[in-house]
């Protein structure tokens, strides 16, 4: 709706914090969007990033994608911002699994990212190709792990313990859940 004093988009209503932890989907079937991450080998976890990443480029040509379905729900285009940030995010957390023993990854607030980058206002063709960069990085970086790194672990700045392998199944399981909220059915 336009600010009837600017003429411009009124700010979109602020989202309730998501202050879950999702960690239980290493270990059980998500019940909205269907995914068990947890049961997901290693050899798949590259390919299934880009076939969870590939429909957004169709998701954020739509000509609702920047339109939230209520206002306390993110826009496919909010969410498209947050799953670009994911698979970048990930990828640093791989490269610090990779290259040190025992690593805390710093803790990111998602929320105040959305907030601070404005994801609302991004121009969806921009976000497309960057999301797609991203994924290839992410899925480029998964199917770099060799046999013996697989077990390598590090720990989330709240204490959740993470290996390359779990990183990479929790991670698959945010990318499949975002797909599932925009209404596109998971690979």
């Amino acid at each position: 709706m336009d600010d009837p004093t600017t003429g411009r988009a009124a700010p979109p209503a602020e989202i309730a914090p998501d202050t879950k932890d999702w960690t239980w989907t290493l270990e059980r079937t998500c019940p909205d969007c269907g995914l068990a991450a947890g049961t997901i080998p290693a050899s798949e976890i590259s390919a299934r990033v880009t076939a969870c990443t590939d429909p957004w480029s169709s998701v954020l040509a739509r000509s609702d994608a920047r339109v939230r379905p209520e206002p306390s729900t993110w826009s496919p285009l909010e969410y498209a911002c947050h799953v670009r940030d994911v698979c970048a995010l990930f990828t640093d957390r791989l490269t610090l699994l990779r290259a040190g023993d025992g690593p805390t990854f710093e803790n990111w607030d998602q929320d105040r990212t959305a907030t601070e980058q404005r994801y609302a206002e991004q121009d969806p063709a921009t976000v497309a190709g960057q999301l797609a960069a991203a994924a290839q990085g992410l899925s480029s970086a998964f199917a770099g792990v060799p046999d013996d790194a697989w077990s390598r672990s590090g720990t989330r700045s709240d204490g959740s313990p993470f290996t390359v392998l779990t990183l990479g199944r929790y991670g698959l399981h945010d990318l499949a859940h975002h797909l599932w909220d925009v209404g596109v059915d998971v690979p």
